[in-house]
């Protein structure tokens, strides 16, 4: 086993781990995972690919990629040097050719000359079309002014006429001016959603969250970055919501009610939040999470 397979190895276990573990998080075959663990860099799929699943790996185990990934590149054999290319005889075009080519480009400039000269047409026609429109709008809006004070003599007489002298009345229905104005109720308080933490207990961090019993859980990786996102309901048993890899920009969001379990990963990239509420930071690259509803933080909280 090479040095940085001891590392990547003993990485995994203090982080209890197992192959399988690292497999569904990374999205790497187990096959070659084993490898990167014993050395045998030729079961790999490339130095590129090999060097993009050794960071992965380290990334995973909450190793340092850059300082994990220059271990690598002093463990790879030395390449073996590449057999002489024989360089491939150019032979000179016929004249035949250079003819066609040019005039290959002469017929590109013509087709691209008169499309442009198309558009200028079209362009051209619209502007004279919409400036003839303007001017008989006008001309037709154009109306003289002495029939209009006629025709407004006119109907304001006959609306004089058919309203015949009577005032209209205005009061509400109770008899009084303004007194069927609306009533606007008061909007009910709305209650911001608190978290009280209650304990941390082997690698799970307990929080109580109020009021209610549904919230909105949002966990939102940073763009450029990767985090493993496992959600269930209840405990670590309960039953799976979210359980799979987000490469950020991106959000995973739930309505869920109830005990809510969330098991993060590269948790220095990610955002937690219940109704907005950020969840604070940690020191952990992994980060488990029990979040219970605070009747039953406070009279007992189901075990993770």
């Amino acid at each position: 086993m090479s040095e940085l397979g001891k590392l990547l190895r003993k990485a995994r276990e203090e982080r209890g781990y197992s192959l399988d573990d690292v497999q569904d998080i990374t999205k790497i075959r187990k096959r070659y995972l084993e490898a990167i663990e014993e050395g045998d860099y030729k079961v790999l799929p490339g130095t590129f690919y090999a060097r993009a699943f050794v960071k992965n790996y380290a990334e995973t185990v909450g190793l340092d990629a850059e300082e994990v990934c220059r271990l690598f590149e002093r463990e790879l054999p030395e390449p073996e040097a590449d057999a002489a290319v024989e360089q491939p005889v150019v032979k000179p075009r016929r004249a035949s050719v250079r003819s066609s080519d040019r005039w290959s480009k002469w017929g590109f400039r013509v087709l691209m000359w008169s499309f442009l000269l198309l558009i200028a047409a079209v362009i051209y026609t619209y502007v004279v079309n919409q400036q003839d429109g303007s001017d008989k709008k006008t001309a037709d809006n154009e109306t003289p002014i002495t029939d209009n004070i006629d025709a407004g003599t006119g109907e304001t007489e006959d609306a004089a006429d058919s309203t015949g002298g009577q005032e209209t009345d205005v009061t509400g229905a109770n008899g009084e001016a303004g007194s069927d104005t609306p009533v606007i109720p008061d909007e009910p308080d709305v209650q911001q959603t608190t978290l009280t933490f209650l304990e941390k207990s082997g690698s799970v961090e307990r929080y109580a969250v109020a009021p209610g019993d549904t919230h909105r859980y949002e966990v939102e990786v940073a763009d450029g970055k990767r985090s493993w996102v496992e959600i269930r309901t209840g405990d670590r048993n309960g039953e799976k919501i979210h359980y799979k890899e987000e490469k950020g920009p991106s959000v995973v969001t739930y309505e869920l009610s109830g005990p809510v379990f969330l098991n993060i990963g590269s948790t220095r990239s990610v955002e937690i939040r219940i109704d907005g509420v950020v969840l604070p930071d940690g020191d952990d690259n992994v980060r488990r999470f029990l979040i219970v509803p605070e009747t039953e933080g406070a009279a007992g909280i189901p075990g993770a």
